[in-house]
């Protein structure tokens, strides 16, 4: 792990050690419409943090493993777990580096997963790996156009790195083996928690493996 590594993980566990929930309790609207349109099986979310996407799809019925670099994280997801009687397997540590049986997930949901700008490409590479034939890809992040909301609004969040924020043409060279199903930048309204709060850019896609 880098020294950037290091201090992205001491941010997100000082971040997660507040009583609240930094993104709420619910799932994200978009990741919550998406999910319920496709058969549950196994699926993985990896930066998940406090679980509040993870939870939701174990109350759909859906096999949940989760990930973080986050042990701050993973306290309050398996809490919130607790709250709603599900169950998650939930690893502390860089999905990098994270040893998960290749073709073994049905879906991948990957909502707000900002990583480090020189790995990107890499994770995404890699979690194609453990995704099995038809399994889909749930995506929701920032826009690299998101800085100029975050000028206007430091509440929405966000990196304030551009080369962490995401385009389309990005997506499409990350995840060339898929059928594109959804693929657009748009403006949302959040409203989760105390940290995704007002206008924003993002970019969605749902991508199905060939």
């Amino acid at each position: 792990m880098t020294k950037g590594d290091l201090k992205y993980k001491e941010f997100w566990n000082e971040k997660y050690q507040n009583t609240n929930f930094a993104y709420g309790k619910e799932p994200n609207l978009f990741f919550k419409k998406e999910l319920q349109k496709i058969k549950t099986g196994k699926i993985l979310l990896p930066a998940d943090g406090e679980g509040r996407n993870s939870v939701y799809a174990s109350k759909l019925g859906w096999d949940v493993t989760a990930t973080d670099l986050s042990i701050e994280g993973k306290s309050k997801a398996l809490k919130l777990a607790s709250e709603f009687n599900v169950n998650l397997k939930y690893v502390v540590g860089d999905i990098q580096d994270l040893e998960l049986p290749k073709e073994s997930f049905d879906a991948i949901g990957l909502i707000y997963a900002h990583f480090s700008a020189w790995k990107i490409s890499i994770i995404h590479q890699k979690l194609t790996t453990l995704l099995k034939p038809n399994g889909y890809i749930i995506f929701e992040a920032f826009s690299k156009n998101h800085l100029n909301y975050q000028k206007n609004n430091p509440k929405i969040g966000g990196p304030k790195d551009v080369d962490m924020l995401f385009s389309i043409e990005q997506i499409q060279q990350d995840f060339t083996g898929f059928e594109i199903q959804v693929l657009e930048e748009k403006e949302v309204f959040l409203n989760e928690g105390d940290s995704h709060n007002g206008k924003g850019s993002v970019i969605r896609f749902i991508g199905k493996k060939f």
